[in-house]
């Protein structure tokens, strides 16, 4: 699996762009903004991008759909309960920030759903808490979670914005995320990768 992980945005939130070593086919999950960079290491790597996936659409993780999904020509995917937020603008308002409409989304996608990028399958886990419609993808050969803003290395996801639910996230980490074995990779939303054997030892948030 190749993958390529950005800070973009007005906050610095975690962009990836994740292709097939075979096929160079790709997805792009949480193009949060600076839309230009997200291009060029999706140039760099010569992949042809299927899906542009917002693991929730608050507006620090959806900044650059529309710009990236003209530039790409890619699906948008995105849960049910996800689309009022992004018809919203992702509560940019709730922060003092303009956020560029996004377009609408072209999959919707719920729990136990796939999506097949070249030779890889990513499973959705639907885990909300930080967000009504939070999703994150695991891809289980590789060992590797795309979790968003659920479970940080040495942190967990706020609860505290509209749709939100401590007790739900804390349902989604310990249901779905520290269920997978413990050397899987999660790539997170904002800060560096860690490991679910990691942070089910270390974070002290759980």
């Amino acid at each position: 699996m190749l993958i390529t992980t950005l800070s973009v945005g007005p906050i610095g939130t975690n962009c990836y762009v994740v292709g097939c070593e075979e096929t160079l086919e790709g997805m792009i999950v949480d193009p949060a903004g600076h839309a230009e960079r997200i291009l060029a290491a999706v140039e760099d790597r010569d992949l042809t991008i299927k899906y542009v996936v917002n693991t929730h659409a608050h507006f620090d993780h959806v900044g650059a759909n529309r710009a990236v999904l003209e530039a790409t020509g890619a699906t948008l995917v995105v849960h049910p309960d996800e689309v009022p937020i992004l018809k919203a603008g992702g509560g940019a308002q709730w922060f003092g920030f303009q956020a560029d409409p996004s377009p609408e989304p072209g999959l919707l996608v719920r729990d136990g759903d796939a999506l097949h990028v070249g030779q890889l399958n990513f499973q959705v886990m639907h885990a909300p808490g930080h967000s009504p419609g939070h999703i994150m993808l695991h891809e289980a050969d590789e060992k590797v979670l795309f979790d968003g803003d659920v479970l940080f290395h040495q942190g967990i996801g706020r609860s505290d914005l509209p749709g939100g639910s401590h007790a739900t996230l804390m349902q989604s980490i310990h249901e779905k995320i520290f269920t997978l074995p413990d050397e899987t990779v999660v790539y997170s939303g904002h800060g560096p990768a860690t490991t679910v054997g990691q942070e089910k030892r270390l974070n002290p948030w759980l």
